[in-house]
């Protein structure tokens, strides 16, 4: 179902038009004033927006602009509504990002129609956007390890089922990129992708952003209601109902609480949920994805994690194997985020010597892939003339971890160099990059010191 937003301060537009527009099978909300519709925008995404540009508390026009600079992916299509257009405001309603302009009094054919097409228009730009990112989906799959190509068999197996799917893995491992890569070779991939991180809610709040909130079960009322939300205001479509038709991802679900778990666990098994504050149940076709970097075997026996939730999300188990067990991918993963930081900073034909991705290959990643994207990303921009990257680029975390490590150098002299570049780049550290006052630290001269850091391979910006 596509959601309407109408904005306009006049009470009877904004009744008739939710009354023709819900007939023609569209969910509708109304506001208003700008404020009203900001806070509306905040808490659910809409299709399509109708903005009058007189509005009582703000011009429709800035409204438009704040509405152009959300994130792409909730963005809605804006429809200018007017009682006194102009060319001229026709035209600058089309350059602030406006899909279309409609005069007052509206013609009802017309504006269905250019309702229908703002819907179909967003929806393409959805697709676009999301196969942009499907396409950057490959990236977490590259590598010709055993566990990289077990992996991409795996997806290939049960994408296209509506099997419930758990993913194990530490931080960084691209849980999340899997379980979109899983939704995109699913028969779900035309709908909708919606995630909720279970960690970074505060627990208050999760039972509202799981299954949303109707504030006009308490009329009259004031204060807080149910988990200390308000018990005025708009609407809140939870995240159950938003993946309605799709699949929802349920990240870092071993964070869930016991309270929040029990009613997770009834909504998966019945497909069906009673928003916070309402008393109708809504019946939902979702598929779940959940991932967790916890032992939730583990967290069952310590009473943190339901058994029988278990069992109902772990029917299809993936687990994603950290970067320091897949070391032989390392060259494939940097060389495939050269290629993409190379075309987003105009250098597409990046390189990287073996050198250097020997040393990569010493590192132990603790911070996995997305580790390992920060630091290429890091590299290039600290190195804008660099079209070919050398071990003496790479920050000093991979330089020294041969050190930590306890590595054999084929020479003294290695090891000599190996241990005189760590304690000169830790000093370095300690000081912001500071050459003179490293060198005083140090005991050397600054000319000295100079030599030595180009000798050693370091550089620095002061």
């Amino acid at each position: 179902m596509n959601h309407i937003l109408i904005v306009d301060d006049e009470a009877e537009i904004r009744a008739s038009l939710e009354e023709i527009l819900r007939e023609e099978g569209y969910a509708v909300a109304s506001a208003g004033t700008a404020a009203e519709a900001i806070v509306l925008l905040q808490d659910a995404p809409y299709d399509v927006v109708l903005l009058d540009i007189w509005l009582p508390d703000r011009d429709g026009l800035d409204v438009l602009g704040d509405i152009h600079a959300l994130a792409a992916e909730s963005r809605p299509e804006v429809v200018i509504i007017s009682g006194h257009g102009t060319i001229e405001t026709a035209v600058k309603a089309t350059k602030l990002g406006a899909y279309d302009f409609l005069e007052k009094p509206l013609s009802l054919d017309r504006t269905l129609i250019v309702l229908k097409n703002a819907v179909e228009a967003r929806r393409l730009r959805r697709d676009n956007q999301e196969f942009k990112r499907q396409f950057s989906l490959s990236t977490i799959l590259t590598g010709e390890s055993v566990s990289a190509k077990a992996l991409r068999q795996q997806i290939r197996l049960m994408a296209p089922t509506n099997g419930r799917v758990l993913i194990y893995g530490e931080s960084g491992t691209g849980k999340e990129l899997i379980a979109r890569a899983i939704h995109a070779e699913s028969l779900r991939r035309d709908s909708v992708f919606v995630e909720l991180n279970c960690a970074a809610i505060p627990e208050a709040h999760i039972e509202a952003e799981l299954f949303g909130v109707r504030h006009g079960a308490f009329p009259g009322a004031t204060g807080p209601g149910p988990g200390g939300l308000p018990v005025s205001g708009p609407d809140k479509r939870g995240t159950l109902e938003r993946a309605d038709g799709g699949t929802l991802f349920l990240d870092e679900v071993g964070d869930m609480s016991l309270k929040t778990q029990a009613k997770v666990l009834s909504a998966l098994d019945e497909q069906l949920f009673t928003p916070v504050g309402g008393t109708q149940p809504i019946r939902v076709d979702v598929r779940v994805i959940a991932a967790t970097n916890k032992n939730l075997e583990e967290e069952i026996l310590k009473g943190n994690f339901r058994e029988d939730l278990f069992y109902r999300l772990n029917v299809v188990p993936f687990s994603v194997p950290p970067l320091r067990e897949r070391k032989q991918d390392i060259a494939p993963l940097v060389r495939e985020f050269l290629r993409e930081f190379g075309r987003q900073y105009g250098r597409p034909r990046m390189e990287i010597s073996e050198e250097a991705l020997e040393a990569l290959g010493q590192h132990t990643w603790p911070g996995n892939v997305r580790e390992l994207k920060n630091l290429v990303e890091r590299v290039l921009i600290l190195n804008p003339r660099v079209l070919r990257i050398e071990r003496k680029h790479l920050p000093p975390l991979t330089q020294r971890s041969g050190v930590r490590s306890g590595e054999d150098f084929s020479t003294l002299q290695q090891a000599r160099d190996a241990y005189e570049r760590d304690y000169i780049q830790k000093k370095l550290e300690e000081v912001k990059s500071n050459v003179s006052r490293a060198a005083e630290l140090l005991g050397l001269e600054r000319s000295h010191l100079y030599r030595k850091m180009k000798a050693l391979g370091i550089t620095v910006r002061e």
